[in-house]
């Protein structure tokens, strides 16, 4: 094999190489991805407290640092501004487990007492969340569900 042609492959591998990288350290930035998202809403009857459980799987690359989560009736004024990922801050977190190499289960569940069924406007709702991966990356889903409330 001649030099040119020696210096021409080692080129290419070490470009080849470079890019690689790239695309690697490019994928490690993605944001959290959400899925398998349900929600269950048991109005309370009677003594009896009635719940919200909102599960998903979040996969992240550099795992899963938090997941936030926020139940919003349709007729609120949060169906006309969008929420933001700053709004879901303050809100209550999920609790993850690990579920795979990359993947968490996330479960929030409330207790909804009858006062708070009482004082709670009918109909659609939705689950916003926001999800956080450890690089800082996140994803805000603002209807990753929705239930209602009879």
């Amino acid at each position: 094999m001649s030099r040119r042609i020696a210096l021409s492959v080692a080129a290419g591998v070490v470009a080849l190489g470079g890019a690689g990288a790239f695309a690697l350290a490019h994928a490690g930035e993605q944001p959290p991805a959400l899925a398998d998202s349900t929600v269950r809403y048991t109005a309370p009857d009677g003594d009896r407290a009635g719940s919200l459980t909102f599960v998903t799987d979040v996969t992240a690359s550099s795992g899963v640092k938090t997941v936030k989560v926020l139940a919003w009736p349709e007729g609120s004024s949060l169906a006309e501004e969008e929420l933001t990922a700053e709004d879901m801050a303050a809100v209550e977190s999920a609790v993850c487990k690990p579920s795979g190499e990359d993947t968490a289960r996330c479960t929030y569940t409330v207790e909804v007492t009858a006062s708070d069924a009482a004082s709670s406007p009918s109909g659609l709702w939705h689950v916003a969340v926001l999800a956080t991966a450890h690089d800082g990356t996140t994803t805000l889903d603002t209807e990753a569900a929705d239930f209602t409330v009879g």
